[in-house]
């Protein structure tokens, strides 16, 4: 069925679709009177709807029900990663939201080979990609794709999370299984580096800061499949698979 994030809930039991997303509706996906379509409120509701009239510049749809949505998980997964070259990014946002992170934080790290000197753009379409992928594995809410951190401040958010991991591929006495042994928190940060890790200072401050530092194995993994097999790993122990 159709899917479509919407702004806020219906008015007289209409929610009407306009811009991108009517245009996408009605003449692209060719949607008609009578058929079906599911809005999400973005914050965790779904509407299923029936298509009324559907113009030009609008789709005007009739509320038939309203649920919570079944598709989030049951802890909050804040992701903070470290620039990678390339469109490596694309891909992470993508697949991580599919996997159900809450939010992305992209950091900028010692290491960081894309220094990019204006990020707007960047962001803009990492939150197109988020949005495109939370409608096509059927999200209830959208996830937020933020500004571009430094290191230091990333930390100190990664840090307030009751689970705070980073994933640090030095690491010889703790495994995440280790890790999430003892349980897995309502909030969860994984901090993640880029191509050629964290330098040993940026660790060390991370480490201060309260984040656990832990190893996902003993091969090295590519910066674009640490963070999502960390996060894969997360929602198991979280009771999310």
């Amino acid at each position: 069925m159709p899917r479509f994030f919407v702004d806020g809930p219906p008015e007289g039991g209409v929610i009407r679709l306009r811009g991108e997303d009517a245009h996408h509706a009605g003449r692209v996906l060719r949607l008609r009177p009578g058929e079906s379509v599911t809005l999400c409120d973005g914050r965790g509701t779904d509407y299923e709807c029936t298509v009324e009239t559907v113009s030009g510049d609008e789709v005007a749809c009739r509320v038939q029900r309203s649920a919570a949505s079944r598709t989030e998980p049951l802890q909050r997964l804040v992701l903070f990663m470290a620039l990678p070259k390339a469109d490596k990014m694309d891909f992470i946002v993508q697949k991580a939201v599919e996997l159900g992170v809450s939010e992305i934080v992209p950091v900028l790290s010692k290491n960081c080979v894309s220094r990019p000197e204006r990020t707007e753009k960047k962001v803009e379409r990492w939150r197109r990609i988020a949005a495109e992928a939370a409608k096509q594995c059927g999200r209830g809410v959208l996830p937020a794709v933020r500004s571009v951190l430094p290191l230091k401040e990333a930390v100190g958010q990664a840090a307030r999370c009751e689970t705070a991991l980073l994933l640090y591929e030095n690491e010889q006495q703790t495994g995440l299984r280790a890790a999430l042994a003892g349980g897995v928190g309502k909030t969860v940060s994984l901090l993640v580096g880029p191509e050629g890790g964290f330098a040993p200072e940026e660790a060390a401050a991370a480490q201060a800061a309260g984040l656990t530092s832990v190893s996902l194995g003993p091969r090295i993994l590519r910066c674009e499949t640490a963070p999502l097999a960390a996060l894969a790993a997360v929602l198991y122990a979280g009771g999310n698979m």
